[in-house]
């Protein structure tokens, strides 16, 4: 019999959640996506409540042993404008904003590492690297939207 994997989480806010959630579930290594809302103040946000200082966010289930936290820093970094504040792309707004929202010191560590090291490029960095709160799940039709659409991007 064998051992059951032990999954770990990574949150990411990198605008409309939809093609964060799309990017990560082609990971090799990534077990699950969650389309969701994190960092607001008020529980059990709805879609139509996300401006209540939420993030769109997207949870991500992975397993350590075939993907690190590293390289789904380097992805989510390649996924997003870094530069852009409060949005991405054409979604304006705070619940659009780009961050990391991390689950433990060493995810801290290491996205401020990755952060350091897309400033040393010369950009001026907006993403937030800021503590996981609790993760509110986003309504089903917002799960998965792209994929159930035939669609690459918003």
């Amino acid at each position: 019999m064998s051992a059951m994997v032990r999954l770990e989480i990574a949150t990411f806010a990198a605008g409309c959640f939809w093609e964060p959630q799309l990017v990560f579930d082609q990971i090799k290594g990534v077990k699950h996506t969650e389309a969701g809302f994190m960092g607001g103040n008020v529980k059990n946000p709805s879609y139509l409540l996300v401006c209540t200082g939420h993030a769109e966010v997207v949870q991500v289930k992975f397993d350590p042993k075939a993907v690190s936290y590293a390289q789904l820093l380097k992805v989510f970094w390649q996924a997003h404008d870094p530069a852009q504040a409060n949005g991405q792309g054409a979604n304006i707004g705070s619940q659009y904003r780009a961050a990391v929202f991390y689950h433990n010191p060493a995810q801290k560590k290491l996205a401020e590492k990755t952060k350091l090291a897309v400033e040393k490029k010369g950009m001026k960095v907006a993403t937030q690297i800021l503590p996981a709160g609790e993760f509110y799940h986003a309504e089903e039709y917002h799960q998965k939207y792209l994929q159930k659409r035939g669609l690459k991007t918003c």
